[in-house]
């Protein structure tokens, strides 16, 4: 399957499913998806998180479950 962007309700959707949160690498805004596992990465809002995807032109690319956070094209 080819990578498609996804709307931010869609990832809020995949993410839920995958159980991930929206995060940033901590003193950062490098957004990840986390299971808040890492001390390195702080979980943000989804507010947060679509906040810096729009200010730094990025967007969530989606295969299936698989999520990925790129430049948007």
């Amino acid at each position: 399957m080819a990578l498609e962007k996804v709307t931010i309700e869609k990832a809020k959707e995949l993410a839920n499913k995958a159980n991930v949160k929206p995060g940033k690498v901590k003193g950062t805004e490098i957004l990840r998806f986390t299971k808040a596992e890492s001390q390195n990465i702080e979980v943000i809002t989804w507010e947060e998180f679509e906040n810096i995807l729009k200010k730094n032109k990025l967007a969530v690319y989606a295969s299936g479950s698989w999520m990925k956070i790129m430049r948007e094209k």
